[in-house]
Parts: C-alpha cells; structure tokens; sequence
C-alpha cells in the first residue's frame, strides 16, 4: 500500500516526535514511523534548558511538561563536583544554568525523556493531519526531483508499505537507517573508552548525600580517569538513581562488579538495588552533511556525544525547530531552496563545535588538571588551582549558539555560525531574541507570531507599513507587534526588528533597510 504525505519522519524518539508535532501545528501532514511499541524507561536526556522549555511553550505543551516532573518543582537542578570521591573536601557546587536566565523566556527542568515523550505522544494524537506507526521501520528510501518513497515494513515482517512523500527527517538515532541510504558518514573524536550506565534504587546514597546542598548530579574527577567522569544523577528525591562510569573494555553485565564501582565513586559502601546495567562508547560524531536531496538528518541521526553537559536532546529539539518552518515554507511556497540548504549550515557548525569545544576539550581539560596537580605532591599548588579552576565559569556562559553565518540571516560580513557566543539583551542577527515585558504587561514572547514578527519599538508608521507590504506582495506570513522604545524594550538597541518562526533575529536596525522586499526574499532562502 502506497501512503502519501508531505513529510515522512523515521524515528519517533522525542526529536522525531517534537519534528512531527512542530509541523502538524503548521499544517504539514506527516507521518512518523517508530520501530518501538513503548518507550524506554530509562531516565536519560533530563536536563531540559531554558531554550527547550521556551520550544515547548510554543508548541502548547509547557504545562504538561512541567506536570509530569518527578523531583519536586523546588529541588534544584544543577552539581556538585568533588575530587577523587564523594568524601572529598574539595568539592564545590559551580553555578549552572541560572547564569543564562535572564536571556530566556521560561525556566529550566529536570524531567526523564521517556516521560517527555509520552507528553508528545499524547499532543501528537490530538492532530489529524499526523500519522504514527508504531511498530514500524524504514527499509529503504528512494528520491528523485519530485519527492522521496521509504519503504517501511511492520515488526515481524507481516506487512510492508510506502510512504511517497515531499520529503523524508531520519530522527532515527546513532545507527541511523536513514543517513546509511542515503551514505552520509561521521567525524569527530573517538576516546576509545567503554562507559557504563547503571539505574539503581538507594535511600542510603541519599541520606548520605545530605552533607551537600540539594543537586541533581554528583560529579567525581578522579586522577586515575583520565578526565573522563563518574557520576550519579538523581532520578528522584528519595532514592532513583542513575550512574556512568568508564569501565574495561572486556565488562559484561555477568562479570563486572558494578556495586564496587558505585561505592568508589562515593568512597563508601551503601545498599542499592541495580534495575538497569547498559553499555556505550565514549565518542562524538557528527554527521558530514544533514541534507542529501530531499533527505534530512536531525538529533542521534546527525550528531551523538557522551551524555556531559546535557547538550544532545536539547540540540536535537533546536534541530526540529530549525528544521521544521523552513519545511513548512516550502511546502507553503513563500520559502526557497536556500531555506533549506540553510539547516545544514546553521546547525551542523554549532554542534560541531559544541562536540570538539565543550565536550572533547572538557574532559581533556580535566584530564590534564587532574595530571598537573594532586595535594598529595603538592597541596598548597593543588588549592590554589582548585580554587581558581572551580571560580571559572566561562564555560557556562559562553555556549551561545548563534548563526551569524548564516545565508538566510542579514548578519556582519564573514560572520561565521557558531556555537561560541555572548548572551546579551540587544537585538543582533543570528542571535536568539531575548525576552522583554511590553508596555501590556505581557512578555514579548506572549505575543510572536507564528510565521515572522516584526518589532516597532516607537517606529514610523510608513517604516512598518512598508515591511507589511513587502511581505503581503511575497505571501510571507508577519505579525507586527508596535510599542514604544522604553523601559526593557531599549535594551534591544534597535527599533525595528524582525524575527523568524524559530524566535531567532534575522535584522535588526533603527531605520529601514535599503530594499525590504530584498531583504525578505533573502530570509526566506530566494536570494
């Protein structure tokens, strides 16, 4: 049997999910195909950052989110770091997340992702326009200039279909059918290192834990590790855990003592029921192209990492984001090619760099820390560098994807995308807009529109009628939101800003550019 639809999305994990809801909710029809039949309940992919809850916001599914939360809504999420074990006294708690707040629209979370994928699953039901099966898996994928055919077959081999789509998103993990159809390979760092991942239940951990202030991981650098960590993350309050740790090559479920490596980590023994031992490779990859025709990769599919720093899931979710409304605007008709060509230029270098410059490089960075200074050698030279290593928090605050680079954004010359930036307030293309309260009372972020928003902080009316035109006579979809350039809304810097549907600026300026109508057609991918 032959299904048509606009987009076919392989792999229905939370980035296959998150795709397929942002297009329903643009009126794309769509179907996703997801070999499993139930979710994994294994709590990886937690930390869900500010930009991914403002993601949930907009696609009507922020409270639902939030509701499923396991760890209570006060407990705080962020580490504790100590050395050579959970004894130590050198440890400290460094600021997390909260250093970016004020740059965002909504709160941070701590939530296992198979809870979050049964809040998509749930809202995906309620759209007629998105078709999901369960129980199903790509074979193979066909392209030509009119569109793309997957063959799928159900599990047990009963029944095989094709879906003849517009287009095709592998979201279908590491092992991607989808990259391999279409013979896009990977690069990136490979630290050679089998990693463990142990779920257990503890009450004893955690009234031994009690010594810290409330966190939600336990971080343990110890010099024999070569930087690499063990750490335990909470899964609740009470007693759900989860841990990784590097181990031999040669571990097996049957033959490696995983309770030693636990008390090791903490340096003391405790009772603990182990539900879940897994294994994984500690390595980044990314994929050497995210398009091929009309074949998209996004998440696991393009790009994996060790689970440090909470980058992947959160990555993955802006993959859909991105990826999603220039989709819809080409099947719309008002977005060109380059809109799509544009996806793998945006965020192919911010991942990159975020694999090779805050993943590989931390546990380098550790690496030769933890070979450079012990306080049995030296304990004053070891302090001293402690204490200046646990004061840097640079690394928290210089991820700031952006994509300055980008061919779709009118950003400074020889700009590059990159995921090294500087959080700020003003208003600069490439960058994600920061949220501000209007003059209604009402957060800036209440009010973006759908498709793209133009900002008129105290703006001639003829420099706002102009862009509405522009954007009438290209069938571009505008909202325009007027104010007056006071209170926060100065902080922008310009009066006239426009953004696109993924919430990212695209222009800014204090007085009209030179060509609107160019500068449209340039943000939608035609020039």
């Amino acid at each position: 049997m032959t299904k048509e639809c606009q987009v076919a999305i392989v792999g229905g994990g939370p980035v296959g999910l998150a795709l397929a809801l942002d297009l329903g909710l643009r009126g794309v029809s769509c179907v996703l195909v997801e070999a499993r039949t139930q979710a994994h309940r294994i709590p990886k992919g937690q930390n869900l950052t500010q930009r991914t809850m403002e993601l949930f916001y907009f696609w009507g599914v922020l409270d639902e989110i939030r509701s499923v939360r396991v760890m209570p809504s006060d407990f705080p999420i962020g580490e504790i770091v100590a050395y050579r074990d959970l004894t130590s006294e050198y440890w400290h708690a460094p600021p997390g997340r909260e250093l970016v707040r004020p740059f965002y629209f909504q709160d941070n979370e701590r939530i296992p992702q198979y809870l979050v994928e049964d809040v998509l699953r749930e809202k995906l039901a309620t759209l007629e326009n998105v078709e999901v099966r369960a129980g199903w898996s790509a074979c193979a994928l066909e392209q030509d200039d009119d569109g793309v055919r997957v063959t799928i077959s159900q599990t047990g081999g009963e029944r095989s279909d094709v879906l003849q789509a517009d287009y095709v998103v592998g979201c279908d993990g590491s092992r991607s059918t989808i990259r391999g159809q279409i013979g896009v390979e990977r690069e990136g760092t490979d630290f050679d290192q089998l990693m463990a991942l142990v779920v257990f239940r503890s009450s004893e951990l955690h009234e031994a834990l009690k010594r810290f202030p409330p966190r939600s991981t336990y971080r343990v650098m110890h010099p024999a590790l070569n930087g690499y960590w063990r750490f335990f993350g909470r899964i609740d309050v009470g007693e759900g855990w989860f841990f990784h740790a590097p181990v031999p090559r040669e571990a097996t479920q049957e033959t490696f003592d995983f309770k030693s490596e636990l008390h090791k980590a903490a340096g003391f023994s405790f009772a603990a029921k182990l539900d879940h031992i897994g294994f994984w490779d500690l390595r980044v990859a990314v994929a050497e192209a995210y398009q091929s025709g009309r074949a998209f990769l996004a998440g696991d599919a393009a790009h994996t990492h060790p689970p440090y720093g909470a980058f992947g899931l959160n990555n993955g979710l802006e993959d859909a984001a991105n990826l999603s409304w220039k989709l819809a605007a080409k099947l719309e008709g008002w977005g060109g090619d380059r809109l799509l060509a544009s996806y793998q230029e945006e965020r192919r270098p911010i991942f990159k760099e975020t694999a090779e410059d805050f993943i590989a490089s931390r546990i380098k960075r550790d690496g030769a820390f933890l070979n450079r200074y012990a306080p049995e050698r030296d304990q004053v030279e070891f302090e001293r560098a402690w204490e200046d290593w646990r004061a840097d928090v640079s690394f928290r605050v210089k991820y700031e994807p952006h994509y300055d680079g980008s061919p779709v954004i009118d950003g400074p010359p020889e700009a590059i995308s990159s995921a090294h930036g500087k959080h700020s307030h003003r208003a600069a293309a490439g960058h994600h807009l920061a949220p501000q309260m209007l003059s209604n009372q009402k957060n800036i972020f209440e009010e973006l529109g759908e498709g793209f928003t133009l900002l008129a902080f105290d703006a001639p009316d003829e420099a706002v009628d102009d862009f509405e035109q522009a954007a009438k006579a290209l069938n571009v979809p505008l909202k325009t939101i007027c104010d007056n350039f006071l209170e926060g809304c100065a902080a922008y810097e310009s009066r006239l800003i426009l953004v696109r549907p993924d919430q990212f600026v695209v222009w800014a300026g204090n007085e009209l550019p030179e060509n609107v109508t160019a500068l449209l057609r340039k943000v939608t991918g035609w020039e």
